[in-house]
């Protein structure tokens, strides 16, 4: 097989990847109808914490971040019955989808945008501990000061939040000017949906009440303090 063939083969293979992917890609309501069929299983991706802020009813619960937890529990799925997977945000039950595939489960979809999105359609979820949210107010006025603020999305349970976390108390204590506003996004999130906030973490930067930087996803130490010069 000469390389030309080779790389188109690679190249079909992988659209057509993509391709089954978006199909099994499902919109809150469209997931909803999907899990109100009956012998499906619904699977929560998350880690256990994040499943006891709230989950959806008669969800199974398996760690896709712990390879061990997450192999030992899915083995005792029925590859003959439909998988829908869900997690905080959709990037999980995606790659979940893909390795559940892989094993050989051929009936798997995953829920768009994940519970948040969920959550944005009102759509309801059990055994949530109801907590406080922040106003657009409450908001508006960490931001409005004299000071920089540097606005933080993120959750103790995001992975990538976790991995910011000395990054941001390194650059606090060599930027002892800057105020920071930690925002909860898996409690707050209808000052999620009115921030655009769709994926954790997110860093915005403030000066004197004025938006100047905004950025999803990991940040470099260097990246921050770059935006205060």
């Amino acid at each position: 097989m000469n390389k030309y063939v080779l790389s188109l083969l690679i190249f079909c293979s992988s659209i057509s990847a993509c391709s089954q992917q978006k199909i099994n890609s499902l919109t809150a309501e469209a997931f909803e109808k999907g899990i109100l069929q009956a012998n499906i299983q619904l699977l929560d991706v998350r880690t256990a914490s994040e499943f006891n802020t709230g989950h959806l009813k008669n969800a199974l619960q398996a760690n896709f971040n712990n390879e061990k937890e997450f192999n030992e529990r899915v083995q005792h799925l029925d590859k003959s019955k439909p998988v829908y997977v869900y997690c905080l945000s959709g990037v999980r039950s995606a790659s979940a989808l893909t390795q559940l595939q892989a094993q050989g489960y051929t009936q798997v979809y995953h829920l768009k945008g994940g519970i948040n999105a969920w959550k944005q359609q009102n759509k309801a979820v059990q055994n949530a501990v109801v907590m406080p949210q922040l106003s657009q107010n409450d908001y508006d006025k960490a931001i409005k000061t004299d000071s920089l603020v540097l606005v933080d999305f993120g959750a103790d349970w995001c992975p990538p939040c976790k991995k910011m976390e000395p990054i941001i108390a390194t650059f606090l204590s060599e930027m002892p000017n800057v105020k920071l506003f930690k925002v909860d996004g898996g409690v707050n999130i209808n000052l999620m949906q009115t921030m655009q906030v769709e994926a954790l973490p997110v860093f915005i930067i403030y000066k004197n009440g004025k938006l100047v930087w905004r950025k999803q996803g990991i940040v470099t130490l260097e990246e921050l303090k770059q935006q205060l010069k």
